[in-house]
Parts: C-alpha cells; sequence; structure tokens
C-alpha cells in the first residue's frame, strides 16, 4: 500500500471556523477556539496519522489588517504559509457577500502554484440558494481545484474534504510518530488553554489585550501532581481589574475551568496558580513578542 502525506494549512478570515475545523479533523482539542475573531495567534501544527497517509494541518491566524506589531507577525505567519505546503484550503463562511477580507485573501491565493481548495463552512446554516450563490461566484475567480460545503462543528461533509485533500498528497515519508497528534511544546499548549478562558470568561471587556507566560511547569517528586505558575498580561491598570473581578471570583474561575482542560489533557493532576501583570501596549513591544514566542 501506497503511503501518502503532506503538510495542509487552513487560511481564512477571523473567526470563519478554523480551529474548529482542524481541531475535529485530527479529533482531538488542539486549537483554542473562541467566538472572538483572531483568537490563533501561531501556525499550530497538528498531525492526523493513518494506516496508508500522514497529515500536517497548519492552521494559521486570521489574515485581517493589522494594528499593531502582534497583528503583524500574525498576518506574515499566515501569508508565509501558502508556499510551504501540499493544499491550502481557503475556509470561508456563511456570511453571503465576499468582503473586503475575502479579497484581500484571493488576492494572495493568486500569486501561488499550490493547490487551492474552497471550503465553505456552517452550510447547516446556509440556504440552499445562497450556498449555490457563493458557488458560483468564487467558481468564477478560476482559483480553486475544488469547491465543498462542510460543517466543521456538525461533522458535515468532514470525511469528504480529507479525501479531496489525500487526492493531492504526494506520496511520501512519515513525518511524525503515529501516535504524535501536535508539535506544539506542552507549555504552549497550555498557555492556549488558559488564554482560552480568559477569551470565554471576559466576553468583549478585555478583547486581545491578553496574553499568557508559563512561569514554571514542575512535577512533583513525591506525587502525581504538576504545578503550574503562569502569569496573565493586560495592558491597562482596568483591565487587571477585570480579569480578578469581585473578591477574586472571575481569576478562580478562569483558573478552575483551565485546570480542568489541562488535567484532561494532561492526564494527571494540575495545581494551578495565576497572577496579573499590567504590560502597557505589550502588542507593540518587541522584547515582549518574542518573549511570547511571537517570533
Amino acid at each position: 500500500m501506497k503511503f501518502k502525506s503532506g503538510f495542509v494549512t487552513i487560511v481564512g478570515r477571523p473567526n470563519v471556523g478554523k480551529s474548529t475545523l482542524m481541531n475535529r479533523m485530527v479529533g482531538e482539542k488542539i486549537a483554542i477556539m473562541s467566538d472572538k475573531p483572531q483568537t490563533t495567534r501561531n501556525k499550530i501544527q497538528s498531525i492526523y496519522t493513518q494506516d496508508n497517509f500522514q497529515i500536517i494541518f497548519l492552521d494559521t491566524p486570521g489574515i485581517h489588517k493589522p494594528k499593531n506589531k502582534l497583528g503583524e507577525y500574525m498576518v506574515k505567519s499566515a501569508q508565509q504559509t501558502l508556499n510551504e505546503v501540499d493544499v491550502v484550503l481557503f475556509l470561508i463562511d456563511d456570511t453571503a457577500n465576499m468582503g473586503g477580507g475575502d479579497q484581500f485573501i484571493l488576492e494572495s491565493l493568486k500569486e501561488i502554484k499550490t493547490p487551492i481548495i474552497l471550503v465553505i463552512n456552517k452550510i447547516d446554516k446556509i440556504p440552499p440558494d445562497a450556498y449555490e450563490k457563493m458557488f458560483h461566484l468564487y467558481n468564477e475567480t478560476g482559483i480553486f481545484k475544488e469547491i465543498i460545503g462542510i460543517s466543521a462543528l456538525e461533522d458535515i461533509n468532514i470525511q469528504k474534504l480529507l479525501n479531496k485533500i489525500l487526492s493531492f498528497l504526494p506520496e511520501g515519508p512519515q513525518y511524525f510518530p503515529g501516535d504524535m497528534i501536535t508539535d506544539q511544546p506542552e507549555r504552549v499548549i497550555v498557555s492556549e488553554i488558559i488564554r482560552e478562558k480568559l477569551l470565554h470568561y471576559l466576553q468583549d471587556e478585555v478583547p486581545h489585550g491578553v496574553a499568557v507566560q508559563i512561569d514554571s511547569m514542575k512535577k512533583r517528586e513525591d506525587k502525581d501532581i504538576i504545578d503550574i505558575q503562569a502569569t496573565i498580561l493586560c495592558e491597562r491598570k482596568s483591565h487587571k481589574g477585570i480579569i480578578i473581578g469581585k473578591n477574586g471570583r472571575k481569576l478562580k474561575g478562569i483558573g478552575k475551568s483551565a485546570r480542568e482542560d489541562i488535567e484532561r489533557l494532561m492526564g494527571t493532576k494540575i495545581f494551578l496558580e495565576l497572577w496579573v501583570k499590567i504590560k502597557e501596549d505589550w502588542r507593540d513591544h518587541e522584547g515582549t513578542l518574542n518573549q511570547l514566542g511571537y517570533k
């Protein structure tokens, strides 16, 4: 049996469901999910291996007009992957019109030779006539090898999409061990889980001005417990108060929810300590961005 392998990148506007799609295809929660745009900040690499193939997925930050150095990093990170992979998935959602963000991405895609599959997400919410309109609108661009409608959340046509991807992958080696599902260090995954809980608990109060830095992560010698200390960076004194909440209740809720997810991920008891630190305008500070891994 011939073995196929290759790299697949998922691009699209912020908040169209890129992380949800990648998690669904791999079968594990690797990338954090939120209803807020620009949730993903790094190229998250996850691995899906079966007997006759291995697909390495890159979930990139949403391509958008950057407003700070962090935003510039995110967009550059997404655009760089386009020529480094075997297949590009351009993900759009149930928004019927081709907006400025989609136009911007389409212009970038016209410059590459990589096979591109247009993936229309959330088809469970799209009326048939609207779907047909979207199909023809994008098909007329002439840059897509395939167009397929899916629902990442409802698991509609995911296997069909995987089959389409496989049809474009070359024969190749198994790049990673079969039981490996991500190349991300545990510290990165843990910090992303904490950040996901922040986005969930804070709603729109402190949308993107937070980052999580893992200060230490150590297993106790005498017990099956991992001690994790993490610092939450925010940009304003008022943000710090919102994150902590009245009598520290919000921070406790964030910590409890994050700890439960981390315990499921690592299969052991976790003792999690969180601190909140003000770092004004950290998203425009090169040193802080490097320290947080945005290089």
